[in-house]
């Protein structure tokens, strides 16, 4: 008899990602339709996303943070908790390598590294850069806010729809409105792999 097939493990990451999307909306009592209306996305594509069968780039998982009215760290299984806030001290939160759960969303392939904080002004990822060709992407990436990408490893390209492609290597950064349409390919031999810095991108809840 054959060996059974190893499930695919992104897969099983876009399944636990739909049913944390799931638990989260069902929690506060929200209906598709309400989610919907909050956040601008169609009903269908929340449903596929909870049903693990659309993976979520990143403007949509802001979207769909706020329309769940949370961050995008809490989309992620094992979001640490925040560190409570001492008194007559600064705020801080540590998430700890093991806590990051990746997205494979085809193109990119997310890894949430920021904590919930109270107050927060910016989203960080880390992203592998997957993608070889801007028609990778289904639609043109575009969101509130800016972005600040650090290229930490390999080399990409960077599209928009307003300049010319920019290549940019291990080292090099750029900073934008990520209002205008844009999307990372990687151009070197391995996967890129790059920090992405939002500030802006969609409401942070105080924890």
């Amino acid at each position: 008899m054959s060996e059974p097939e190893a499930e695919d493990p992104a897969m099983l990451r876009r399944a636990a990602f739909g049913m944390r999307v799931q638990r989260l909306r069902r929690a506060q009592g929200l209906t598709l339709q309400q989610v919907s209306d909050s956040c601008g996305l169609a009903v269908s594509t929340i449903s596929k996303i909870e049903n693990s069968h659309l993976s979520p780039t990143y403007d949509v998982m802001l979207k769909l943070a706020q329309g769940l009215g949370t961050d995008i760290v809490s989309l992620f299984e094992h979001a640490s908790a925040p560190v409570p806030k001492p008194a007559l001290s600064g705020r801080m939160a540590v998430m700890r390598g093991s806590e990051a759960v990746p997205l494979d969303a085809g193109p990119y392939v997310y890894e949430p590294i920021t904590t919930r904080l109270k107050d927060a002004l910016i989203d960080a990822t880390l992203v592998t850069v997957v993608a070889r060709d801007p028609g990778a992407f289904e639609a043109p990436i575009r969101h509130a806010g800016e972005e600040l990408v650090h290229v930490v490893s390999g080399a990409v390209e960077l599209h928009t729809d307003l300049y010319a492609p920019i290549r940019l290597e291990a080292g090099d950064s750029v900073h934008y409105d990520a209002v205008m349409a844009h999307a990372f390919v990687s151009v070197s031999d391995e996967d890129a792999r790059i920090l992405n810095i939002v500030a802006g991108g969609s409401p942070r809840k105080d924890s």
